[in-house]
């Protein structure tokens, strides 16, 4: 065999076996042939028949990489030589050669037509900063020379990334600095930067079991093979964890989406040993943490990670909106710079005014006052929904109410399926939701996906959570005759 195609079938394998990854930068020819004592020109042949088998891919002045789309010849023999795989893995969704995609609705198309609508995700309206923030925007505008008309660094203002930076040390027990974070346009937009980093065709994507439908469709469209976990009341049942390698897990460990349960402690280190062992990494979405309401804030998983095996997204758009589009990502040293590459080709950056605004708002202390200013409110409206639940529907059981800005409710055995209380309630003028239309997704068809209703409190007064619930209780008369008293689900930390 010559050196050229023992160069040619070494990367091909490397690929294959995921030991390269999809989006990872390959060495250039001169520095492979100096490396292994070659000619550049074998080193080059061997790369231009990788290029034309598909394997990888040159960028013009940038570099050569490994494709995101490799060829389905390669993953037919990848699973004929044995290949790793899951010990048996459920397919959860999607396949690597799937055309179609799959969204979640992030805009309730009921939205006017309802007297309480409890969407889950909303921030209050009314409690955004508007007097401080117009006041930051003119002040920065007075000021900004070029800054509205030239790109700035790709990976976030510096001034936002070292606020971040500085509030993640002593509310998440983060250690991090302004190099490891990049500025992202929300949650969606993080998932989207770390996919294009890690996952393609045959990778493996680890999920909750039920899991927020935004991680899991986009997880699907990369041709990921998705692999679902159970949750129970301790959170992600680690004993379950697929015997993969190079796996990324997407979790929700501080409010499990959309169940709300919060990862134990011995969970979490059960999680970070499977990372280190399968040379996989964690996806820790940490969408709503700022919102707890009983004990000490739990510290992040990242927080807890001696080996650089969390990836940690944050965002804003929970705390103040979803319309600012601001989000970011803590990323391992050793992969950073890549995620700043690929944030590069993904668009370039966030825009300025908004970022220098919120920097000024979080170093000013205006940011933390505005927690919690607004945990306070919620925790009030959460208390209005216990309240109004256990008077008009007892024998249910409330989940994951300890913290963030919604809630589950398991039904009663006598009650019908969510997805008819669901219409029943809409057409009643009241906004309840089940979990595939709260956003989540189910992996298994049992019957019990359909005993639950997500419950959104944030976003209504106490008064409005009060009369939607009379007026649930009036649309679902007829089979709430046999009642129970509430029991609240007790999450072990």
């Amino acid at each position: 065999m010559s050196l050229q195609t023992q160069i040619f079938e070494q990367v091909r394998a490397m690929i294959l076996e995921g030991r390269l990854r999809p989006g990872e930068r390959l060495p250039a020819t001169r520095a492979l042939s100096e490396q292994i004592g070659i000619a550049r020109n074998t080193a080059a042949l061997a790369y231009e028949r990788l290029t034309a088998e598909g394997y990888i891919e040159t960028r013009s002045s940038v570099g050569t990489f490994v494709s995101f789309q490799i060829p389905e010849s390669a993953l037919y023999t990848a699973s004929q030589n044995g290949a790793p795989s899951a010990r048996k893995p459920r397919r959860a969704v999607g396949s690597s050669l799937n055309p179609t995609f799959r969204c979640q609705a992030v805009v309730n198309p009921h939205r006017g037509r309802l007297i309480a609508d409890f969407w889950v995700g909303r921030p209050d309206p009314d409690s955004f900063p508007r007097k401080t923030w117009a006041q930051l925007i003119v002040k920065r505008l007075r000021t900004a020379g070029s800054d509205l008309t030239e790109y700035r660094a790709q990976s976030g203002l510096f001034e936002l990334r070292r606020a971040i930076a500085d509030r993640l040390r002593p509310t998440r027990n983060i250690a991090t600095n302004a190099d490891e974070i990049i500025i992202v346009g929300g949650c969606q937009d993080g998932l989207n930067l770390v996919s294009r980093l890690m996952l393609g065709p045959g990778a493996t994507a680890v999920v909750e079991q039920p899991c927020y439908q935004g991680a899991a469709f986009l997880f699907e469209s990369f041709g990921a093979n998705v692999v679902s976990v159970p949750v129970d009341d301790r959170g992600l049942d680690c004993s379950h964890l697929p015997n993969v390698r190079n796996a990324v897990a997407y979790v929700t460990p501080s409010h499990q989406y959309p169940l709300g349960v919060t990862l134990s402690l011995e969970r979490r280190l059960e999680l970070l040993a499977w990372a280190a062992e399968t040379d996989s990494y964690i996806l820790e979405d940490d969408y709503d943490s700022d919102f707890r309401f009983h004990g000490a804030p739990i510290a992040a998983l990242k927080g807890l990670d001696r080996t650089g095996r969390v990836i940690y997204l944050g965002t804003f758009s929970k705390s103040l909106g979803a319309g600012l589009r601001l989000g970011y990502v803590v990323f391992p040293p050793e992969i950073v710079e890549r995620a700043r590459d690929m944030k590069t080709l993904m668009n370039n950056g966030q825009p300025w005014l908004e970022q220098a605004t919120l920097a000024d708002f979080m170093t000013s202390g205006g940011y933390e006052r505005h927690v919690r200013r607004i945990r306070k409110l919620y925790l009030s409206r959460r208390n209005a929904l216990l309240t109004a639940l256990e008077k008009h529907f007892p024998g249910g059981e409330i989940i994951g109410d300890e913290a963030g800005m919604h809630l589950a409710w398991r039904l009663p055995s006598s009650f019908p399926p969510a997805r008819e209380i669901e219409q029943r309630a809409i057409e009643a003028g009241v906004g309840v939701y089940t979990l595939t239309s709260g956003a989540a997704v189910g992996f298994d068809t049992s019957p019990e996906n359909d005993r639950y209703l997500v419950l959104g409190f944030s976003s209504l007064t106490e008064r409005e959570i009060a009369a939607g619930i009379a007026r649930l209780a009036e649309a679902l008369a007829p089979v709430t005759d046999r009642r129970r008293r509430p029991k609240r689900l007790v999450v072990e930390c």
